[in-house]
């Protein structure tokens, strides 16, 4: 297959005009097609498949519930946005439900459902938190950070880990980050940790901060906090949820100022009731109310998000971010941040084909999964 006339993205943020060739579900040299099918692109822009590495639910379903149903709606409707490859994403739960949960993360991935995202790996977010800043999480399930917990839910899925969260200032986290760094990328999330205290992780191996901004101290020109010791951490990513709820647009361009596009992750956290009408819904076993765009808990704390990441991609734009950067944060940051970029995140020669064509408005056009249109 051989598109013409087309916007390409390239990792350096911008977009090239060109073609696209896809053979056995692989991007190939245009040169070495023969016969293939030619299609008219019609000026549109071709970026890679979206990555979210963090995201609990959508269409009813939330990875946390542990049925392989519920990860299938969560999959096809990812897919159906343009959202190639996803992490789902667990919660602060009782250790036992969140065995089953992980163990069917893994048995759904091994069933490679047709038209659903690529499953890339599972989001442990909790339960190794601070109970001081639990946002939506229940505390009564929080735990102390543990390796053999860990080691023992990874060897329930198979080592599809490829995230957790922790609170560093927490009794055990430090420990537990020195033993596990090289087996797992280590995000700050859910935390009252000072400056010094978030510093001293990353410099031991912590890599990543969960949704940058909330659930943990705001920055502040004395106090820090986590915010500070990542800006002051170069190898330290962030993830920053773009729904016009989570952060101020003001926010949203003083962080890709701060840090750079190369360093922000676009994530949706979105639950359960993404994709729904307005209504009750659960997270994490408790109860939450939407209305329009917000996601709460009765007691008004933020529960996730209501959207999906090529809705943040938009947001992100809207919000003054250049589209090459978002879609760098979208797709080509997390793959390196999950270690998949040899393989997706971008449009090079010899990567899997998943890619989605959007018109200059961003509606998409068409979506593909290894060279298939869904």
């Amino acid at each position: 297959m051989l598109i013409k006339n087309l916007k390409i993205y390239t990792i350096d943020g911008s977009f090239r005009d060109g073609e696209l060739a896809v053979a056995n579900g692989i991007f190939v040299q245009a040169s070495s097609q023969q016969n293939e099918e030619i299609f008219d692109g019609q000026g549109l822009y071709a970026i890679p498949g979206l990555v979210d590495l963090h995201l609990h639910g959508a269409l009813g379903g939330d990875a946390s519930d542990g049925f392989m149903k519920a990860l299938e709606k969560m999959a096809s409707y990812e897919l159906s946005q343009g959202v190639t490859s996803i992490c789902p994403t667990t919660m602060t739960i009782p250790l036992g439900e969140l065995k089953v949960a992980i163990r069917t993360i893994k048995e759904f991935a091994n069933k490679n459902v047709h038209h659903a995202s690529r499953i890339l790996g599972i989001n442990m977010e909790g339960p190794f938190i601070s109970p001081v800043k639990k946002g939506a999480q229940k505390e009564q399930d929080i735990l102390k950070a543990d390796v053999g917990i860990f080691q023992e839910l990874n060897d329930e899925c198979g080592g599809m880990i490829k995230l957790v969260d922790l609170a560093p200032e927490m009794d055990g986290s430090l420990e537990f980050i020195v033993s596990v760094k090289d087996k797992v990328r280590i995000s700050l999330a859910h935390t009252n940790a000072s400056y010094e205290e978030a510093s001293k992780a990353f410099a031991i191996g912590a890599k990543h901060v969960t949704h940058l901004y909330n659930a943990m101290p705001p920055l502040h020109h004395r106090e820090p906090g986590v915010i500070g010791a990542a800006f002051d951490s170069a190898d330290v990513k962030c993830e920053l949820i773009v729904d016009g709820v989570h952060s101020h647009p003001s926010v949203v361009r003083a962080s890709f100022a701060l840090f750079g596009y190369e360093r922000i992750i676009l994530i949706s956290d979105s639950m359960r009731a993404t994709g729904l009408a307005d209504g009750e819904y659960t997270l994490g076993g408790q109860k939450v109310v939407v209305k329009g765009n917000e996601a709460r808990l009765e007691d008004g704390t933020i529960a996730g998000s209501v959207t999906n990441l090529m809705n943040c991609l938009r947001k992100a734009v809207q919000f003054g971010i250049p589209l090459g950067q978002a879609v760098y944060s979208a797709s080509t940051n997390p793959a390196i941040a999950l270690g998949v970029d040899d393989e997706l995140g971008s449009l090079d020669v010899g990567k899997i084909a998943d890619f989605v064509l959007l018109d200059e408005d961003l509606n998409i056009k068409a979506v593909y999964l290894a060279g298939e249109k869904i």
